[in-house]
């Protein structure tokens, strides 16, 4: 038994001194400050902490393939990146191979889950639809797997057609799921990458250009029309606009279960990034936009447009970044991100911008653990939730560098960044983890966890 004392309590709908009480890896009371306990109980100091359900990363690809460049970590590797930074839950994805069914790349990915050092779900993803994915789809949910990648860009390797992504909508709705759809009209981008490769550039450099914001309002536009033909519910993965973010929003107040996620480096990251000596370190899909769009994408942080904060985390080291930096269309897109996600956001827009800290716990725990049914298991500190739990010394001050983070590469997107906030202590099934920032329990105990059945009538909730 534990007791995590002298802290503030933050949930998403409060905040306040409590004690915490943990048996067996669950959170079993929230006591009055300075509660009686059982003398043996070990105790938790939590003296001028802020005391946080674990981050719970909606977006995360690990040991990722596209094209000829596998993203460089391990389960184990990525997750002990994620505990140093707050997160105890990835999600991760199973995109499947040319040739390869959604179901197998499913359990090919499922079963890595034991060597994490925190748990995992997973989304599944579907590239074609044909006469055995309704079947597959029906499998992967019985095994508690309920979100579907879709994608409308990358024509030739990962994107669906609207017949394909109707069809899912269809399916994943009946068996309590969702899709989870990366917007871009294609056609908008291959016509600017063309003209960029004919004109002003198609490096790095130029990132920009070559997939433009009407591409995101476009497909968002499209595929939120699918969506409420059938009243299914739909996530939008890192929309990186406010346009695009607003769109999903209208559609919410029509009665539809949408929800928007953004990512911390679209949030806090501008395209300047792209003037600089390292263009393609910043190479992600969407790209960076310029600084007025992100500033209008932050305000909705504080409007509760956006329902969700990811990483977005891809894991490729600059060598790879730099193979074709030459020709955009032939790089490795994303940047790695899960352990910088939580400081990051928290540094600029807690610190620095008085975002609460309960809506700070809001997007980055309990509605990621909502929108993919790992809630009230994950993303709250409320009796009978898994004791995954990170205490933040809210005013420490440090700067951002490669050296000192722990993800599987050679840079960070973030680095010299100075912020203001971060974990020391992470807790998860109850057993610290990270202590005082040192890593002081590496047994790999990662479970795979199986989603519930999402409430769709709760999720329009949710999405408002």
């Amino acid at each position: 038994m534990k007791v995590i004392r002298g802290g503030t309590l933050v949930e998403s709908d409060w905040s306040g001194p409590a004690d915490l009480l943990i048996d067996s890896g669950t959170i079993v009371a929230v006591l009055a400050p300075g509660a009686a306990v059982d003398d043996a109980a070990e105790v938790v100091d939590a003296t001028g902490m802020l005391v946080m359900p674990g981050g719970v990363d909606p977006h995360c690809h690990v040991g990722f393939t596209s094209g000829e460049f596998t993203s460089l970590d391990s389960y184990r590797e990525c997750t002990t990146a994620a505990v140093f930074g707050g997160t105890t839950t990835i999600v991760d994805f199973a995109i499947p191979r040319p040739g390869q069914s959604p179901l197998d790349a499913a359990e090919q990915q499922r079963r890595k889950a034991s060597d994490g050092l925190c748990d995992s779900a997973l989304h599944a993803c579907v590239v074609e639809w044909d006469d055995t994915t309704a079947d597959q789809l029906a499998t992967m949910a019985r095994d508690g797997i309920r979100t579907v990648k879709m994608f409308t860009t990358y024509a030739g390797e990962t994107m669906a057609n609207e017949h394909t992504i109707l069809k899912t909508m269809q399916t994943t709705r009946d068996l309590g799921g969702m899709v989870v759809i990366h917007c871009e009209s294609d056609a908008i981008v291959t016509d600017s990458q063309t003209a960029a490769a004919s004109s002003a550039g198609i490096d790095a450099a130029h990132m920009p250009t070559t997939r433009p914001e009407i591409a995101e309002t476009a497909a968002v536009t499209a595929i939120l029309a699918i969506a409420e033909s059938q009243d299914a519910p739909v996530y939008f993965v890192h929309q990186s606009t406010a346009a695009a973010v607003e769109l999903v929003a209208d559609a919410r107040t029509r009665g539809l279960a949408a929800f928007t996620e953004s990512v911390a480096h679209h949030l806090v990251l501008d395209d300047s990034a792209y003037a600089g000596e390292t263009p393609e370190r910043f190479v992600c899909c969407p790209p960076l936009r310029s600084a007025e769009a992100v500033a209008g994408l932050g305000r909705h942080l504080f409007t509760g447009h956006i329902t969700t904060i990811g990483s977005d985390h891809c894991c490729y080291d600059s060598a790879q970044k730099e193979v074709h930096s030459h020709d955009v269309r032939h790089m490795p897109n994303g940047l790695p991100g899960v352990e910088t996600r939580l400081p990051v956001v928290f540094s600029r827009f807690v610190r620095d911008a008085n975002l609460t800290a309960s809506r700070f716990v809001e997007l980055t725990a309990t509605n990621p653990a909502k929108t993919n049914g790992l809630f009230p298991r994950k993303g709250t500190l409320m009796p009978g939730a898994d004791a995954d739990i990170a205490l933040w010394d809210p005013d420490v001050e440090w700067t951002v560098d490669t050296e000192g983070l722990h993800m599987a590469t050679d840079y960070t997107p973030y680095q010299g960044m100075r912020l203001r906030g971060k974990p020391m202590t992470v807790l998860v099934g109850g057993r610290v983890v990270v202590q005082d920032g040192e890593l002081v329990d590496d047994t790999p105990r990662g479970r795979h966890l199986r989603a519930d059945p999402l409430d769709f009538e709760h999720a329009r909730r949710v999405a408002r």
